[in-house]
């Protein structure tokens, strides 16, 4: 009798006992964040050993001290006939006017096709005709219809960033859950209460997704767009500084423009988490 009486307490004492301390757990974001910056620092390590021990050229390969130079003097002197940050400036509202004409274009137009077979048949195969041309193949096409100026620049990297946009936009609508637009009929939903509750919730998170695509093909294009008779921009003064083999300068360039995209990345999973907080999660 004792025994049985005491070995429920007995059993809680010992299961006590046994139950590891809690540990607190580590995120998953940090842990990618920490993966991130010593593979970050590995590859600055790579290049600072490259250049030390003359596994490259310095005309092709400057050293780390040699770029941080020449960025500090271009930041402060200039190059190509401006400074640095006006030619950021100036590359940064080419993207962002090219990123608003694709969002005003692509999002309706693809949230159109996904609902729309016959908009789809329609504007499916112009987009992907084009779509599969690299830009520098249609861009002599852009001088001679709209001249040398800003809008030949503008068109040609609007063009590279409304597909994507547009594409994913059609890709939301066509991943919406029958049941869960048939559970909004029967609930009485009209098609406005329809589309502004159940479709274009769910396309959020695709359309964002190709957003992030667009920002990546709009910068890569940059710099074919800059070469249109441009007096000012990242592409062209990376383009003037190869002309004069400074390779220096590319990398200034390009480790300018590397740390837009990051930026706009950053930026874009910011808004992700602020306007999709369960995308990944159900």
């Amino acid at each position: 009798m004792t025994l049985t009486a005491n070995s429920p307490t007995t059993f809680q004492t010992s299961t006590a006992r046994r139950a590891p301390p809690a540990r607190p757990r580590r995120s998953a974001s940090t842990n990618t964040l920490g993966i991130s910056l010593v593979t970050l620092a590995s590859l600055i390590a790579l290049w600072f050993l490259a250049a030390r021990f003359g596994w490259a050229s310095p005309l092709f390969l400057p050293s780390p001290a040699e770029v941080l130079a020449q960025f500090s003097a271009v930041a402060a002197d200039g190059y190509a006939n401006d400074t640095l940050l006006n030619h950021t400036l100036a590359s940064l509202g080419r993207i962002a006017a090219a990123l608003g004409a694709g969002i005003v274009l692509g999002v309706p137009l693809g949230l159109l096709m996904g609902l729309n077979r016959w908009i789809k048949g329609i504007f499916s195969v112009p987009i992907d005709l084009y779509w599969g041309l690299p830009p520098l193949a249609y861009l002599p096409l852009l001088i001679i219809w709209l001249g040398i100026g800003e809008t030949s620049k503008i068109t040609l990297l609007t063009l590279s960033t409304f597909a994507p946009i547009c594409f994913a936009a059609q890709a939301g609508v066509r991943s919406v859950p029958v049941e869960r637009i048939n559970a909004a009929l029967s609930l009485g939903a009209s098609r406005l209460q329809l589309f502004t509750t159940i479709i274009l919730p769910s396309a959020l998170p695709e359309i964002l997704t190709g957003l992030r695509i667009a920002i990546g093909a709009g910068l890569s294009t940059l710099v074919a767009a800059e070469l249109i008779a441009a007096q000012s921009g990242l592409g062209y003064m990376i383009m003037s500084a190869a002309n004069f083999l400074a390779t220096d300068v590319v990398f200034v360039g390009l480790i300018v423009i590397a740390a837009l995209a990051f930026a706009f990345t950053s930026g874009m999973r910011w808004l992700e988490h602020r306007l999709v907080p369960w995308k990944g999660k159900l």
